[in-house]
């Protein structure tokens, strides 16, 4: 019997649900991974909940709770490929581009301006022109979704980049333009460019082709595709993966600013402007655009499940009257589950930091947590769960060199020693509380590289390879949690050759890191001026 039979499923009714982790931190450590659900089960969610760790208690099963509030998709982990290099990455986007005959659908922070950035631009028209004189009319559709603010930032910039695919096919592309609503009347007057970024931000990177779907953190630049490292995971032939993100990214599109053929922009007609609009409509609207993806394909995936556990039974019925070549005729068995885990505070839809925070609690005793951040800045929720529950945590950060920000002109250019203090506040906590054992820093450090991977993998106790790995877009950190829109998505897996590549990924990043100790602070290069250290508390909230 699977996990989704109605025998084991159990609900609880919504009037239990009033008691919410804000309202009871001292609950932070010891409440039951059912009441951290609780924040996500109102009308929009469904109310059927299962504990974890309690009906399929061994293995990558346990993880089966996430489906509860996501859709959940079970693929072959022969379609799972994880890539190392910006190389790599770049290499495979142009190849995917050149191959897509349906779709192309991209959505990250921005565009750069560079040559890289214009091969990939010029591969997306011979594409598109390509399809167009095979039929006379193109069915190959481009959508493009990046942040309003950074994508405009400067003369030369992403949307002057993709203005002449527009204007050579009108009908095949789009390009959409996230506003935060969070950014809007004397507020985006007075804030300079650059600045208005920390306000709130698209920061989703999804690339998506036909049925093929890249996950990653990095972002359409040439630093992204050549010493900046991060992480890419690369999901081969997998239609109903694919057609989530694609509604997805459609959907924040319509509540987004839709990029003209002469560099204005206009919202969708009867839309509500994100800054000039209602701003409680405006997220109301956009909240329920976004669910209506997550629960449409929720529930599409429930009835494939059902669907597929009929056929398994009636297959094993003809198996017994056939033979074993109507074994090798069934479609095999997945091995591997995705659950893509969205946040959107700004539309209130908080299901990555719930099944984050979730995931930190039932974490056994003896099991590994390598968890990795471009942007070392944690909530405070975080932390309480880093230095309070049982399992071993090995933190990987940039160092101030490889930080992205390091050598910025002006205010930015403290941004690496803020992280700096932040760093030695939380190392200090750590030796307070006595577990310099249990909870590790490492400082990844790469010479002519900056570092922006983010991510986690988990090893159950007794394990050396890991099942879950997440991968996306989240830093863990405030601005991920309460002012951008991030996407990841779980990836669990009980087979061992992909457990393998994750393995390999995870000490790929960790072998360029060194151990952090007291006297990594007494270096010179880590001194912090005073004025830093009295404003990181102020403004943490916004990098």
């Amino acid at each position: 019997v699977g996990l989704r039979d109605p025998a084991f499923l159990w609900v609880r009714p919504a009037a239990w649900f009033c008691l919410t982790p804000a309202k009871f931190p001292h609950l932070s450590l010891h409440r039951s991974s059912w009441l951290l659900l609780a924040p996500l089960l109102t009308p929009s969610v469904p109310v059927i909940t299962a504990p974890p760790c309690s009906l399929c208690p061994e293995g990558a099963h346990r993880f089966q709770w996430i489906g509860n509030l996501v859709p959940e998709f079970g693929i072959s982990s022969s379609h799972i490929k994880v890539l190392s290099s910006p190389a790599e990455f770049y290499e495979l986007l142009k190849v995917q581009i050149k191959s897509a005959k349906q779709r192309v659908v991209m959505a990250s922070l921005y565009l750069g301006t560079g040559l890289l950035e214009q091969e990939l631009v010029d591969c997306l028209e011979e594409t598109l022109e390509k399809s167009f004189q095979a039929k006379g009319s193109s069915d190959l559709r481009v959508s493009i979704l990046l942040d309003y603010t950074r994508g405009s930032r400067g003369r030369k910039n992403s949307r002057t980049m993709l203005i002449p695919l527009l204007q050579r096919f009108p009908e095949q592309v789009r390009v959409s333009l996230f506003h935060t609503p969070n950014l809007r009347g004397l507020l985006r007057l007075l804030i300079p460019e650059r600045f208005n970024e920390t306000i709130g931000l698209q920061h989703i990177k999804v690339y998506l082709f036909d049925d093929n779907v890249i996950l990653s953190g990095a972002n359409l630049s040439d630093l992204y595709f050549t010493n900046r490292q991060d992480r890419y995971v690369l999901l081969q032939d997998s239609p109903e993966i694919a057609d989530f993100f694609t509604e997805l990214v459609d959907a924040i599109g319509d509540v987004s600013l839709q990029l003209q053929r002469d560099d204005t922009v206009q919202m969708m007609e009867g839309m509500v402007h994100p800054y000039q609009g209602d701003k409680v409509a405006y997220c109301e609207i956009a909240n329920r655009r976004v669910m209506e993806v997550i629960n449409s394909a929720r529930t599409r995936q429930e009835l494939l499940h059902a669907k597929t556990f009929h056929s398994s039974q009636q297959g094993s019925s003809l198996l017994s009257q056939k033979g074993s070549q109507t074994s090798r005729d069934l479609k095999p068995e997945p091995d591997t589950w995705i659950y893509p885990l969205i946040q959107m505070k700004p539309f209130g839809i908080q299901i990555d930091e719930v099944v984050t925070e979730t995931l930190l609690t039932e974490a056994e005793r003896d099991a590994r947590i390598y968890l990795t951040t471009g942007y070392f800045n944690l909530t405070q929720a975080y932390m309480d769960l880093i230095l309070g529950t049982r399992a071993e945590y090995r933190i990987l950060l940039a160092s101030p060199e490889v930080n992205g920000f390091f050598g910025a002109k002006g205010v930015a250019g403290a941004i690496p020693a803020a992280y700096v203090y932040i760093e030695h506040q939380f190392y200090s906590e750590v030796c307070y509380l006595h577990q310099q054992e249990r909870v590790q820093l490492q400082e990844y450090s790469r010479a002519g590289w900056t570092f922006h991977a983010k991510g986690l993998w988990l090893y159950l106790a007794g394990s050396d390879l890991p099942c879950l790995t997440f991968i996306g877009s989240p830093n863990f950190g405030y601005r991920s949690v309460h002012r951008d829109l991030e996407a990841q998505v779980a990836i669990v897996t009980e087979n061992k050759a992909l457990q393998q590549q994750l393995h390999q990924e995870q000490e790929q990043l960790y072998l360029c890191s060194g151990v952090v100790s007291s006297s990594t602070f007494e270096q010179p290069n880590r001194y912090v001026k005073l004025w830093v250290k009295l404003v990181t508390p102020l403004i943490k909230n916004f990098f």
